[in-house]
């Protein structure tokens, strides 16, 4: 593929000679997914009975039907054709399964599913012991962000669930932090494993970012982090050098920025740096997904300075702009099919002046670096200070190969920057087929950076050129923002930001008389219909578009969001049944997970989201810094057309 650069409308822009000119539509190699159960679920119906549903597989033969029974009683007269759901209104309790009817014959049946009574299942998790920082400060757990993968390769998820001490840190913030760990728990809640990243890595929302995928296609699912000096892994080894102790242990730099400065009397700006951990050596662990067993390490990439594993302050400075680790340490990660078909580990660096982004593959028992960006590099000027508290992925010039959407600008598959557009750093973005009016994808964002962006809060770009299609003005920061399609009159995704009270159609047109939905978080498909509903703290709301109010469908009682103000789920994401969403929330206690099933039938019929690889890729980066909402490669919504089965194949543990 060809490219020449050219400046628009103050973007940089790569202008690609794609096969067929729009994304998505490219022939492709299939992509390696995983090879799943039918994740058969029962929940109590919204309106009685007992809703069970089950996956549309990815790989299941064009007009597959179903028969469901109960305790080995067929509960369906005719084979099911429509959504892969099914209301069942006779009394008693009983065990479920399905099997797959092909060619005129039933399949083996799948494994057989209990009513979850209450809606949910109820999963038991073990806090880590808590402890005291060398400065006296005492600490305890709280479970965090989650995610999921087949650790064991027999079709089912497993929860891979991330403990943060109650001491935590925004990285403009000095002081001491507990170590952070890892668990990872079958749906039955026995604990598979505890990885302790240990006293070198330190605690906060942008310091570790835990990708979990089966990055070397042998049926099972590993997990990739930033590990350091004394990391423990599942199995009670010891990575590095385990008396290393590289915290900070008290002083101050002179600060940059303005965030958490502390103001000397001589008029200084400084930073304090105890706890902070600016030096000593890092590395890219891949572990075994069903032990913990690191598996191997390699000097983490993208690195704090090529030169040194201890950079100076001045080194530290002229390259991040700070010397105290505020900017050289806010981390994301995700995973990207680069060749179109396997997938590789993306780790990144920085975002709010450099920018650095490393891609890694783990095949074969080997972990090798496939490639670095660095908007330090000659001709990546225009590629500082893009980046947001978030990243996404997404085969956005079509040519069947991923792209890394890392706010106001994108990288190509083969790690060269594909377009910049400028608008500056942000806390939010949406990547997917948000206007459906519009050729290929879209992405939705907003900014915070008004001063330096021409007064733009938010923006909707062509996901393949970073062109700007439309915008909204502020003079202020624009903290949050939302794309979904919560309202049935327009087509696509609805989208908005705070700051500004109008809710906007995916063309950027205001509504008329609405203000936006206050939930302005995370969005889920949940209820029967194509719309999208509202995820927010606890509590689930269907958007009620004839009185611009939103109505609770769920409240979670007793059960507790994460993350601050983002106020996020552990996990939100296709992990059973049909392809409505679930949600994880953890309880007050910190003692279990639940994962709640959606009680509402649908006539909709679509395969597993799971099995969408854009979709799939979403869920792995879920968890990254400011969590968001995955999203799929095709419309999902009001007036939405059949998508094209997605050229993939399973791979299974045999493999």
């Amino acid at each position: 593929m060809t490219r020449r650069m050219e400046m628009r409308f103050g973007a940089t822009v790569c202008a690609a000679a794609l096969l067929t000119g729009l994304a998505g539509t490219a022939q492709a190699a299939p992509r390696w997914v995983e090879s799943l159960d039918r994740g058969v679920v029962a929940v109590p119906a919204r309106d009685g009975g007992v809703l069970v549903s089950w996956r549309l597989l990815g790989d299941d033969p064009a007009g597959a039907a179903f028969n469901l029974y109960k305790d080995g009683k067929k509960l369906n007269g005719k084979p099911l054709k429509g959504g892969t759901d099914f209301v069942d209104a006779t009394s008693g309790a009983g065990d479920y399964t399905v099997r797959l009817i092909a060619k005129g014959k039933e399949s083996a049946a799948s494994a057989a599913a209990r009513v979850w009574t209450d809606g949910y299942l109820s999963i038991p998790i073990e806090p880590p012991p808590g402890g005291t920082t060398p400065a006296g400060e005492a600490y305890s757990y709280t479970a965090n962000d989650a995610s999921v993968g087949d650790l064991d390769g027999d079709g089912r998820y497993e929860i891979i669930l991330k403990w943060d001490p109650t001491n935590s840190k925004d990285n403009a913030f000095g002081g001491y932090t507990g170590d952070v760990f890892l668990d990872a728990y079958t749906l039955e809640g026995r604990r598979l494993w505890r990885i302790d990243l240990g006293r070198n890595i330190r605690a906060g929302a942008h310091y570790t970012q835990f990708q979990v995928f089966d990055y070397d296609g042998d049926g099972k699912a590993e997990i990739a982090m930033r590990t350091s000096d004394g990391t423990i892994d599942g199995t009670g080894a010891v990575l590095g050098d385990a008396s290393a102790d590289w915290r900070e242990t008290g002083g101050e730099r002179p600060q940059a920025d303005r965030t958490g400065a502390t103001v000397l009397p001589d008029g200084t700006k400084v930073a304090k740096v105890q706890g902070r951990i600016v030096r000593g050596p890092e590395f890219l662990t891949v572990f075994d997904g069903l032990t913990g067993k690191a598996l191997a390490s390699a000097p983490y990439s993208p690195p704090r300075d090529p030169r040194t594993d201890a950079p100076s302050v001045e080194q530290m400075t002229q390259i991040w702009g700070d010397g105290y680790a505020n900017r050289s340490d806010r981390f994301l990660a995700g995973t990207a099919y680069l060749d179109g078909q396997r997938p590789s580990i993306i780790m990144a660096r920085g975002y709010y002046g450099r920018t650095t982004l490393a891609a890694w593959d783990w095949r074969d028992g080997k972990l090798t670096q496939r490639w670095l960006f660095d908007s330090a590099a000659p001709g990546n000027e225009a590629f500082g200070g893009q980046g947001n508290h978030q990243l996404s992925v997404a085969d956005v010039d079509g040519d069947g190969r991923d792209e890394i959407i890392y706010g106001s600008m994108a990288v190509d598959d083969d790690g060269k920057g594909l377009w910049s557009a400028r608008l500056f750093h942000g806390d939010t973005m949406h990547v997917g087929d948000l206007d459906p009016t519009h050729p290929g994808l879209e992405k939705f964002g907003v900014h915070e950076s008004p001063k330096m962006n021409g007064g733009i809060g938010a923006a909707m770009l062509d996901a393949r050129t970073g062109k700007v299609l439309w915008s909204t003005p502020t003079d202020r920061d624009t903290g949050r923002g939302l794309a979904a399609d919560i309202d049935p009159r327009f087509p696509g995704d609805e989208a908005w930001g705070t700051n500004q009270d109008a809710l906007y159609t995916a063309q950027g047109k205001a509504i008329e008389g609405v203000k936006h939905p206050r939930q302005v978080n995370f969005a889920i498909w949940w209820d029967g219909d194509d719309l999208r509903e509202l995820l927010d703290r606890n509590q689930i709301s269907k958007w009620d578009w004839k009185t611009g109010q939103a109505t609770p469908l769920l409240t979670a009682e007793g059960m507790v969001s994460n993350n601050g103000t983002k106020a996020t789920p552990a996990l939100s994401a296709d992990i059973l049944g049909d392809w409505r969403e679930e949600v994880i929330w953890r309880a007050e206690d910190n003692r279990s997970l639940r994962i709640y099933a959606t009680p509402y039938p649908t006539e909709r019929r679509l395969v597993t989201l799971m099995h969408d690889p854009q979709y799939r890729v979403s869920i792995a980066w879920q968890n990254t810094a400011y969590n968001q909402p995955p999203h799929t490669s095709f419309q999902l919504g009001e007036g939405m057309k059949s998508p094209k089965p997605a050229a993939i194949v399973t791979r299974k543990v045999s493999q």
